[in-house]
């Protein structure tokens, strides 16, 4: 487990005491992505274990419309054991700005599911509205996921013509995005843009450093 990790598993104990046996709070360690899921608070809710992967977060969190500001909040999912689970989550960034973790809410919607079914027995009848699908990422394969995220940000762009600092400012963007956490994402985002998987190490690296000595960009992504 990441250091800076383990001081949020007080803050994870805390939460579910808090919120009874229907929260879960999954604490994950995203520079091991493969086997994120470091510390489980109240497990019953979704079944999460350690060791398990992030997979799943790249649909729920990562490119979910709402995801601002590190954090999203209140999706909605069915988890594998079939309940209807609330959750919200946020990155967990180290002095340097780095993305290291991901802090999970989940919380057990089936009894306050079966509550509103009794009331509406009771209530009269309204138009049903239509649940919105505006924010759901479809359940598809992880990669082919990123392959459509690659897509929409080099879309409409020559990327045959980029300068060496476009190209940067891409890869810049694709690392806030996580798309570099899953495994086979270089190799994707090397065909996309026409570079090899050694010039993407390269400008990965550059674009890190550059994060942690804390270099700002101008409106025209140069470094300030």
């Amino acid at each position: 487990m990441h250091p800076i990790l383990k001081a949020y598993i007080p803050v994870a104990n805390m939460l579910t005491q808090t919120f009874g046996k229907n929260c879960e709070i999954v604490i994950h360690d995203l520079t091991q992505p493969e086997s994120s899921v470091v510390y489980v608070a109240n497990g019953t809710v979704t079944s999460r274990k350690e060791g398990q992967s992030f997979d799943h977060l790249i649909r729920q969190v990562l490119l979910n419309k709402k995801f601002k500001d590190d954090c999203t909040s209140n999706y909605v999912f069915e988890a594998e054991n079939g309940k209807k689970v609330k959750s919200s989550s946020a990155l967990i960034r180290n002095p340097e700005g780095e993305v290291v973790g991901m802090l999970c809410i989940n919380y057990d919607l089936t009894v306050s599911c079966l509550i509103q079914e009794r009331l509406n027995d009771f209530l009269p009848p309204s138009p049903a509205e239509a649940a919105s699908t505006e924010d759901s990422v479809p359940n598809q394969d992880v990669l082919t996921i990123i392959d459509e995220l690659i897509d929409n940000i080099i879309k409409n762009t020559d990327v045959g013509n980029l300068k060496r600092r476009d190209n940067i400012e891409i890869i810049r963007f694709m690392d806030e995005k996580g798309v570099f956490l899953v495994k086979g994402a270089i190799d994707k985002v090397a065909t996309s843009m026409g570079l090899s998987k050694v010039t993407i190490y390269s400008y990965l690296d550059e674009v890190r450093e550059k994060n942690k000595k804390g270099v700002a960009y101008g409106e025209d992504n140069t470094p300030i």
